[in-house]
């Protein structure tokens, strides 16, 4: 256990806060005795995967826990089936590499998003026409209150986009310590019905792909549009794609002939990108925070001096231009502390 503990290098951010209390655990068993050990106390308690999906906008004044669980293990369920369960703490896109050199398939178009395997199901992480809840069977949890160990299948977690019971009603009440997916070891299914992806293999010279080819394709666009929180401060997606009544959309089509859409029965889901880069973002720098001259999507730390509060201010410049503007009403899809 460290006091007064830095949290700059455990946030892909790299913004710097410290933590009253900081500790590491690689077992249950020692999750379990750091939690019993504050359980007297009326500190609040932080859980940190990858920090991929975090912004701190100040010091935390409890105790954040980093949760190192490792492994991974499989169960043959038939001849086209595979159950793989992987710890919390394993970096997700590693597991993604794990499971593509086993010719595992159903995770590839997940390839190269930012963060850890236990952090996945509290978000339900999607990309280019896959989300975990496709290949999801169940996730173990302890409840942080308890002690108990319980599971969550899959109608349990009631997944939504980007959204899980876990970040609503049952937000904070769990942590995560394994998921277990099933996947396909032989009949596989290639989505590429994203026309990135078709385009990216059209560029490899690839006309019939593989799952580790349509693993490779999407690595080669996020990486093109996506920059490295290694090289340049950033939690990827910063905002979530709102999705808006079809007759709202319908008005705004009235006014914005070119504006982007995706129906879904009577709403539309709109991409935030596009919205934020017709409010002239993209690119666009104020201080120390910037919005990517490739995505604008994604809000990076253009100097690698920003403080979490100017990232905050910066992103609420964005959701009121944007409101301002088409009416719409952007959610952060980062956690804010």
């Amino acid at each position: 256990m460290e006091k007064q503990f830095s949290l700059q290098s455990f946030n892909t951010f790299g913004v710097e806060a410290k933590a009253n209390y900081f500790a590491e655990v690689n077992s249950i068993e020692e999750l379990i005795q750091t939690l019993q050990l504050y359980s007297s106390t009326n500190l609040q308690i932080l859980f940190l995967g990858g920090g991929s999906n975090i912004l701190f906008t100040k010091d935390f004044e409890g105790v954040v826990i980093k949760l190192n669980l490792k492994g991974i293990s499989e169960e043959i369920l038939n001849d086209n089936e595979v159950l793989v369960t992987a710890k919390a703490g394993e970096n997700w896109h590693e597991f993604v590499l794990h499971c593509l050199n086993k010719n595992y398939g159903g995770l590839e178009n997940l390839s190269l998003i930012p963060g850890n395997v236990g952090t996945s199901p509290m978000q339900n992480i999607g990309a280019y026409g896959t989300e975990i809840k496709d290949v999801f069977v169940s996730c173990k949890v302890l409840n942080r209150e308890t002690g108990e160990l319980k599971v969550f299948d899959l109608e349990k977690c009631r997944f939504g986009y980007r959204d899980s019971i876990f970040k609503q009603e049952e937000k904070g009440k769990y942590v995560i310590l394994e998921v277990s997916f099933k996947l396909t070891t032989q009949q596989h299914t290639i989505k590429t019905e994203y026309g990135v992806i078709k385009t990216e293999l059209h560029n490899l010279g690839i006309e019939n792909p593989t799952i580790q080819d349509v693993s490779k394709a999407v690595i080669n666009i996020r990486q093109s549009k996506l920059p490295d929180p290694k090289e340049l401060g950033n939690a990827g997606s910063f905002f979530k794609n709102p999705t808006i009544p079809l007759v709202q959309f319908e008005d705004l089509k009235l006014k914005f002939e070119n504006i982007q859409g995706y129906p879904n029965g009577d709403f539309v889901k709109v991409p935030a990108g596009w919205l934020i880069e017709q409010c002239g973002w993209k690119g666009r720098q104020i201080g120390n925070v910037a919005s990517h001259k490739l995505q604008a999507l994604v809000i990076i730390n253009a100097t690698g001096n920003a403080t979490g509060k100017e990232i905050f201010d910066f992103s609420t410049e964005i959701i009121n231009s944007v409101k301002e503007k088409y009416g719409i009403e952007l959610e952060r899809e980062v956690n804010i502390i």
